[in-house]
């Protein structure tokens, strides 16, 4: 099973978003993230989700545009921006949509801006947790 985590920078939401699916997957899915722009990691991201215990720092921010020929059986968009931009791929790939709350425009205290972040992981995590339960039913 093949399954594309996209959204807008592929810097935040999707990076921890592939990280939690990559974990309750585990072999039974490929999971890839890419963004409709790349925008690169972004630090936040990687800092919330080693508190998890979840190493991110391997991935890499991809363009969609090099994803076009995999077959997937999911995408799942996690952002507005990227549902209204994803292009139709070919096949028989289902697609989801759940806009996430993006942490990365939050400014403020050192402690606001954790925060966020935490917000916006634990509701990745429980939608990655649930989506893995429902969909790949391991």
């Amino acid at each position: 099973m093949n399954i594309l985590v996209l959204c807008t920078g592929n810097s935040c939401r999707s990076q921890m978003a592939e990280g939690y699916l990559k974990l309750f997957a585990k072999e039974h899915a490929t999971i890839y993230s890419a963004g409709v722009e790349t925008h690169g990691l972004n630090p936040g991201a990687v800092a919330i989700m080693k508190e998890d215990g979840i190493d991110i720092t391997g991935h890499t921010s991809n363009n969609l545009n090099e994803y076009l020929e995999i077959p997937f059986d999911y995408i799942l968009t996690v952002c507005d921006h990227a549902k209204e931009r994803c292009p139709f791929f070919p096949g028989k790939a289902t697609q989801l949509h759940h806009n996430f709350f993006d942490p990365s425009k939050v400014q403020g205290t050192d402690a606001e801006i954790h925060a966020a972040f935490l917000k916006a992981r634990e509701e990745i995590k429980a939608y990655c947790h649930n989506f893995v339960k429902e969909k790949i039913a391991i």
